[in-house]
C-alpha cells in the first residue's frame, strides 16, 4: 500500500462507484455494486480498482448476504476517511446487489476508449443523458479538455459536468478539494507498459487487468492514470494542505514520466514536499492535475477555496456533507 495505508485506495474505489450518477435520467451511482461487471469495471477511470475490490474479499466472505457489495464498496471509503482522521457523516446501508452487468444504462455511443464523441458545438452541449466528459471517464479529462492542460477550460468542464451530476460549485469544490487531500496519482513509467483492462484479460488473468511490465509494476513503479504524484505533503491525513499548496505557490507545467500533464510548484520550500509511498524516506515533488488548477484560476472556484482557507471547519463541514450526497443520490 502507498504509504503503507490502502485508505486513498479505497476513498477512490468508493468515489468512482457513487460518482457514474447523473441527474438526466438518475441512472449510474453507487446503490448495486455495479463496478464489479463491465463495461465499470475495465473504464480507463477505474484502472487497478480491481485490486482494491479484490482486497475487501476477507470481509464479505465473513459476512456473507449480510452483506452486500454495494454497501461494502460504499462503506470502505467512509472507513478510510475517518482511519485518516477526515470528518463523515456516516453511511445509510441497505443497497442491493445486482449480478450482471447492467445493460439498460447508457454511457455513450463511443466504440473507444476516452473517445468523446458526445459533444454538439460547444463544450457546454453536451449529449442528454451523459455527464461524462469521455467514454470510460468518472467526471472529466484531469489533464483538461482533451487533454488541453489549459485549467480555464476545464473549470468549464467541471462545472457542467458535475452540475450534470446534481453538484453545485460549492460541493464540487468542497469534494474534489476534500478527495485530492489523500493519496496520490500513478504514472512514473511509460503508458505502454500497462496491460489491457479487465474485460480483455484472458482466463488465466482471475478477473485482474492492466498489468504492468514496468519494473516491479507496484508502489514506487505503479502506473495507473499517468499521472505521477501526491497532491499533498501528507497524502495520509485530513489537513488543509492541499489549498495551502495550491494558493500559496506558483506552479509550472510540466510532464510526468508516463507523458501526462502536471503542474509542479516552483521553489517549493524542502518542508513541503512530500514522502515517497515505499517509507524509504526519500522526499518527491507535490503535483496538481490541470483540473486542480482550475480550482486556483476559475473566480467562482477560487472565492470559494479562499473562504475555506480562512474557515476549516466550514471546510471540512462541506466536504462531509458533498460527500454523503455523493454516496446517497436517488436512494431513497
Amino acid at each position: 500500500a502507498d504509504y503503507g495505508h490502502y485508505g486513498p485506495f479505497f476513498i477512490r474505489m468508493t468515489w468512482h462507484a457513487a460518482g457514474t450518477y447523473r441527474t438526466g435520467d438518475g441512472r449510474g451511482g453507487g446503490g448495486t455494486g455495479a463496478q464489479r461487471f463491465a463495461p465499470l469495471n475495465s473504464w480507463p477511470d477505474n484502472g487497478n480498482l480491481d485490486k482494491a475490490r479484490r482486497l475487501l474479499w476477507p470481509i464479505k466472505e465473513k459476512y456473507g448476504n449480510s452483506l452486500s457489495w454495494a454497501d461494502l464498496l460504499i462503506m470502505a471509503g467512509n472507513v478510510a476517511i475517518e482511519s485518516m482522521g477526515g470528518p463523515n457523516l456516516g453511511t445509510a446501508l441497505g443497497r442491493e446487489d445486482i449480478w450482471h452487468p447492467e445493460k439498460d444504462i447508457y454511457w455513450g455511443a463511443e466504440d473507444e476508449w476516452l473517445g468523446d464523441n458526445r459533444y454538439g458545438s460547444t463544450r457546454q452541449d453536451l449529449e442528454n443523458p451523459l455527464a461524462a466528459v469521455q467514454m470510460g471517464l468518472i467526471y472529466v479529462n484531469p489533464e483538461g479538455p482533451n487533454a488541453n492542460p489549459d485549467p480555464l477550460l476545464s473549470a468549464q468542464d467541471i462545472r457542467e459536468t458535475f452540475a450534470r451530476m446534481a453538484m453545485n460549485d460549492e460541493e464540487t469544490f468542497a469534494l474534489t478539494a476534500g478527495g485530492h487531500t489523500f493519496g496520490k496519482a500513478h504514472g512514473n513509467g511509460p503508458a505502454e507498459a500497462v496491460g489491457v483492462e479487465p474485460e480483455s484479460a484472458g482466463i488465466e488473468a482471475q478477473g485482474f487487468g492492466w498489468a504492468s511490465s514496468h519494473k516491479s509494476g507496484k508502489g514506487v513503479d505503479a502506473i495507473t492514470s499517468g499521472i505521477e504524484g501526491p497532491w499533498t505533503s501528507n497524502p495520509t491525513e485530513w489537513d488543509m494542505g492541499y489549498l495551502k499548496l495550491l494558493y500559496h505557490y506558483e506552479w509550472e507545467l510540466t510532464k510526468s514520466p508516463a507523458g501526462a500533464h502536471i503542474w509542479h510548484p516552483v521553489d517549493i520550500n524542502e518542508d513541503d514536499m512530500a514522502p515517497e509511498v515505499d517509507g524509504s524516506g526519500k522526499k518527491v515533488m507535490p503535483m496538481m492535475t490541470t483540473a486542480d488548477m482550475a480550482l486556483k484560476m476559475d473566480p467562482s472556484y477560487r472565492a470559494i477555496g479562499d473562504r475555506f482557507m480562512k474557515d476549516p471547519e466550514a471546510f471540512g463541514q462541506a466536504f462531509a456533507e458533498a460527500w454523503f450526497k455523493l454516496l446517497h443520490r436517488d436512494m431513497g
